[in-house]
């Protein structure tokens, strides 16, 4: 090639990126908050983008989306939101109760769509569910039955048990107090006692069981908390080891060898935080949609892991369950 020629191609290579770049900058753009590592979100992920491209809007094509990870500390979601808000995204997405809140404290104008497991309007996030105002909306895992169905189930798993244990993660304390509340009351309604334990890291689960089974309880109740999901195969191990039932609101933990989950698909969820972000996009208004609770709850039971544990799960509860897994 003559030098002539040579010289050309380089300028138009070195100017391709460019023109690129100022492409995806023109580009609308999502703020995405995680509390954990990327790769305990990659189904959550897919699912939104799935949500996403079903509103008209795909990655990188005529939308970008800024992601920022917490990996686990809490601590770190007020910074990571700041930064979010300071790129004046078009909408921002918070995956977990903890990540929502942080969001919500650092505006009061870029429209926040949310997952949380919760109620919304009981922590503060929504004026109501049909008509949230202000700047947020989103999808919730829970209906207020939620937490009392837990202690249920676990007690006609365990009929004899007088006593239970909640574990709740102390750096979210809004989700944390709730559900203490929602469980207090459930237990006064059943009639047991119910024993509410801490953590905020993984080395303090060991003590979180060995102090269940000294109380004596007869289950445990692993609260709807990001930082228990991102340790639900530590968490099945040691339920296993120390022979305590033990119920999650998600199915990742029975199909990571836990005993039993009662709750909504997170996918699924994903998938209608996806549609609301387009929604926005196209010019329609957070405090306009209403927040939406998933009907698809589902119980799925872990006979192996029933096995282990010394249980024979009531035929009654297998009957009702969405999926058994042997």
């Amino acid at each position: 090639m003559r030098r002539r020629d040579f010289l050309p191609l380089i300028g138009s290579i070195a100017a391709w990126p460019l023109g690129a770049l100022a492409q995806q900058s023109d580009l609308p753009s999502i703020g995405f908050l995680g509390s954990d590592a990327p790769d305990l979100y990659a189904d959550r992920l897919l699912a939104f983008r799935e949500g996403l491209k079903k509103a008209g809007y795909v990655e990188s094509q005529n939308v970008a989306i800024e992601y920022r990870w917490a990996k686990g500390n809490n601590d770190a979601l007020a910074a990571l939101a700041a930064d979010l808000v300071g790129m004046r995204v078009a909408v921002l997405v918070a995956s977990t109760t903890p990540s929502v809140f942080a969001l919500k404290a650092a505006t009061t104008t870029i429209p926040i769509v949310f997952f949380i497991a919760g109620d919304p309007v009981a922590l503060g996030l929504v004026s109501s569910l049909n008509h949230p105002g202000g700047n947020l909306t989103g999808t919730t895992a829970l209906t207020l039955e939620v937490g009392a169905k837990w202690l249920q189930l676990l007690q006609e798993t365990v009929p004899t048990a007088t006593a239970f244990t909640l574990l709740i993660n102390p750096t979210s304390p809004v989700l944390a107090e709730a559900q203490t509340r929602d469980l207090s009351a459930a237990a006064r309604a059943l009639g047991v006692q119910i024993h509410v334990l801490e953590a905020s890291t993984d080395r303090e689960f060991e003590n979180v069981f060995a102090s269940a089974v000294k109380l004596g309880a007869g289950g445990l109740v692993i609260g709807s908390d990001s930082f228990f999901f991102a340790h639900i195969e530590q968490l099945a191990t040691l339920a296993s080891r120390y022979k305590l039932p033990a119920i999650f609101g998600f199915r990742e933990y029975p199909k990571a060898g836990g005993l039993m989950s009662y709750g909504a698909d997170i996918n699924d969820q994903h998938r209608t935080i996806g549609a609301y972000v387009g929604r926005i996009l196209r010019g329609e208004k957070p405090g306009d949609l209403p927040v939406q609770q998933s009907a698809n709850v589902r119980l799925v039971v872990n006979l192996k892991a029933a096995k282990m544990l010394g249980l024979t799960m009531p035929p009654s509860l297998l009957l009702r369950a969405d999926e058994v897994i042997e």
